[in-house]
C-alpha cells in the first residue's frame, strides 16, 4: 500500500497554529511576488511553480467543488489526471521545465497546498524539499507513488548506494505508480472507485503498448552502439529494461557540478566505445555535454525530457509522448540522422 501520512498533532500552539501564521505570511508575500515577477492567480496569471499543466488556478478551481490533489511535478500530474478523469482536480506544484531535485517552494505554493486534500510525491529522495513543505501542511496527507518498487542504487559519487528516483522512466514500473494513484484516489473519493479502476486499466494498457513499442524501436540499434550517454543518470531503469549501457556526467541533477574527473571518465568511455552521440536533459544546461562531444569526437544528439513535461505543443506534453520523443531522439543521434 502507498504511504499515507499525516504530520503533526494539530494542537492550538503546534503545527496548526504555525500553519495559520504561514498562511498569513503567504497572503502578504504573494502580492509582492506578483508585483515583482509574475501575476498571481487573482490577476489572471499562474502562481509561481504551477506551470501550464497545473490546471485551474487555486482561486478559480476552488469553485468547481472537486477535491484538489497536488503532485510534486508535472509528470506525476499527467499520470494522476489519466486515472482521475474529471472527478478530481489535479495540479502540479512545480511548473513546466522546473528542476525538481532542488526546487524551492514559494509562499504561494504553501497557500495553494493548504486547500488540497492530498499531495502525491515520487519518493526515493527525489523531492529533497518535501519534508519542509509538509511541515507547514499538517492536515494534508501525502502519498508516495514508488511504494512497492525495488529501487536501483546510484552507482557513484556522493549519492553512492542511494535509490535512483527516476522509476517512472520504466513503462513497466509506471504501472505501479498508476495502481498507487488509483488506491489513493479511491480512498479520497470512494464514490469514484469504478471510474478510477476503469481509467487505471485503460492507462496501464497504454503503458503496456508503449513498452512493446520501445522494445521494438530500441532493438533496431546495433548492440555495440547501445550506449545512453546523458547529463543526468536518470535512465537507469529504462537502460535495465531495454538492454542499454548508461553513462552520465552526474548521478542526479542535485549534484550537477561537472568535475574534471566526471568529464574525463565520460569522454574516455565515449571514445572507447565509439559512441556516435551524447545527450542532455531539458531542465539543465547542455553546455557541459556539448564539451564532452567536442573533446570525444561524438555529436551532441539532442535533448531528452525526464523530470518535466514540455509545453502542450512541445515534444513531450505527456508521459507517453515523452518516452517516444526520447527514444526517437536516441535512435536519430546514434544513427547519425
Amino acid at each position: 500500500m502507498p504511504q499515507h501520512r499525516r504530520d503533526g498533532q494539530g494542537h492550538p500552539e503546534g503545527p496548526r497554529f504555525r500553519l495559520k501564521q504561514a498562511l498569513v505570511a503567504a497572503a502578504l508575500v504573494v502580492p509582492l511576488l506578483a508585483g515583482g515577477c509574475a501575476p498571481g492567480p487573482e490577476a489572471g496569471g499562474k502562481a509561481p511553480g504551477t506551470g501550464d499543466t497545473a490546471g485551474a488556478s487555486g482561486s478559480a478551481g476552488a469553485k468547481d467543488g472537486r477535491p484538489l490533489v497536488l503532485t510534486t511535478f508535472t509528470i506525476l500530474a499527467d499520470m494522476a489526471r489519466q486515472v482521475a478523469g474529471e472527478r478530481v482536480r489535479v495540479e502540479s506544484i512545480t511548473r513546466l521545465g522546473a528542476e525538481i531535485h532542488g526546487y524551492e517552494p514559494t509562499p504561494s505554493d504553501l497557500k495553494r497546498a493548504s486547500g488540497a486534500q492530498m499531495v502525491l510525491e515520487n519518493g526515493f529522495g527525489l523531492e529533497r524539499w518535501a519534508q519542509r513543505f509538509y511541515a507547514g501542511l499538517p492536515e494534508v496527507p501525502h502519498v508516495t507513488l514508488t511504494e512497492g518498487i525495488t529501487p536501483l542504487p546510484i552507482a557513484g559519487d556522493a549519492y553512492q548506494g542511494k535509490p535512483n528516483p527516476h522509476a517512472w522512466m520504466s513503462p513497466r514500473l509506471a504501472k505501479v505508480y498508476v495502481e498507487n494513484i488509483r488506491r489513493a484516489l479511491t480512498r479520497l473519493d470512494p464514490a469514484g472507485a469504478a471510474t478510477f479502476q476503469r481509467n487505471a486499466k485503460r492507462y496501464s494498457a497504454e503503458l503496456d503498448a508503449l513498452d512493446r513499442e520501445l522494445r521494438t524501436s530500441l532493438a533496431r540499434i546495433p548492440p555495440g552502439q547501445r550506449v545512453l550517454a546523458t547529463c543526468e543518470g536518470a535512465f537507469s531503469y529504462l537502460a535495465r529494461d531495454y538492454g542499454l549501457t548508461e553513462a552520465y556526467l552526474w548521478p542526479v541533477n542535485a549534484e550537477s557540478q561537472v568535475t574534471p574527473q566526471r568529464m574525463a571518465r565520460l569522454i574516455a568511455l565515449v571514445k572507447e566505445r565509439r559512441v556516435p552521440a551524447v545527450f542532455c536533459e531539458s531542465t539543465v544546461s547542455a553546455e557541459p555535454q556539448k564539451q564532452v562531444a567536442k573533446q570525444s569526437g561524438a555529436r551532441f544528439g539532442g535533448v531528452f525530457h525526464v523530470d518535466s513535461l514540455s509545453l502542450p505543443d512541445g515534444p513531450a506534453p505527456n508521459l507517453l509522448e515523452l518516452q517516444r520523443h526520447n527514444v526517437e531522439t536516441l535512435q536519430a543521434g546514434l544513427a547519425g540522422s
